[in-house]
């Protein structure tokens, strides 16, 4: 996030947060938030995260969420209706996993991949918009992040019948680490094999691009992506929980 706004400017994400809470001098809690997206929460104590949601509660525009491990959204949260009198909802249980070694799937499906180009662009930005909408995200996805991962080589369409059937991205390596996001399979492709193709074939191209560790969130929901995950080499590294607040009734 921090190097996509480097390279495309702060208009990428307006109002972009980021945040941190000491103690005793130590930085032992971090914050991010990018405008429609919920705030994003490392592990940090109660009282952290509780001061966080004070501070937030008085800014525009509202917060729709959080999402942080469980301890930490939840102490967000109640500390965010107390202030707002705004309830909290269950929007998703994710979960982080860790490439521990790639196993490509064997035998692959029919296809291939290849990265995607400008020329892409309209599919690509469908896509990511539909993957949204089934993720159960509001508003559309930023297209100019779109547009600077497509620049960069950032995205992965797989190819069967001489048209593109899914589609992964990732992002820069940071301190070694890439995210593979999103992996999205039209509902008519579905169930071939092609969205494990495609993440084998993004994940590898992470690691070729430099990346020493590739993560990915799961929605804990979707046990079939989460199977097609492990089956890839991923490993769970912690869940996180993502609470929805309604439009806060100011006190």
């Amino acid at each position: 996030m921090t190097k996509a706004i480097r390279t495309l400017g702060p208009d990428l994400y307006p109002k972009a947060l980021f945040g941190w809470w000491t103690a005793g001098g130590d930085v032992a809690g971090t914050c991010v938030w990018t405008g429609p997206y919920p705030v994003l929460l490392s592990a940090m104590p109660g009282p952290a995260a509780s001061e966080l949601a004070e501070v937030l509660a008085g800014r525009e525009p509202a917060v729709p969420g959080v999402n942080g491990t469980q301890e930490t959204a939840e102490n967000f949260a109640d500390a965010w209706t107390r202030r707002t009198g705004s309830p909290a909802r269950v929007a998703r249980h994710e979960r982080l996993h860790r490439l521990a070694g790639l196993d490509m799937p064997d035998p692959p499906p029919e296809g291939a991949a290849r990265v995607a180009d400008v020329g892409d662009q309209d599919l690509v930005r469908d896509w990511y918009a539909a993957f949204r909408r089934d993720a159960g995200g509001h508003g559309d996805p930023n297209t100019a992040m779109i547009d600077g991962r497509l620049a960069e080589g950032g995205i992965v369409l797989w190819e069967a019948g001489g048209r593109p059937v899914a589609l992964a991205g990732r992002t820069p390596a940071i301190a070694g680490t890439a995210r593979v996001a999103p992996v999205y399979t039209p509902a008519e492709h579905r169930r071939r094999g092609y969205g494990a193709a495609v993440t084998a074939a993004v994940t590898r191209a992470a690691q070729d691009a430099g990346a020493e560790e590739v993560v990915l969130f799961t929605d804990l929901a979707n046990p079939t992506s989460n199977g097609v995950y492990h089956r890839l080499g991923y490993r769970p590294v912690e869940d996180r929980l993502v609470l929805a607040f309604p439009s806060p009734t100011r006190p």
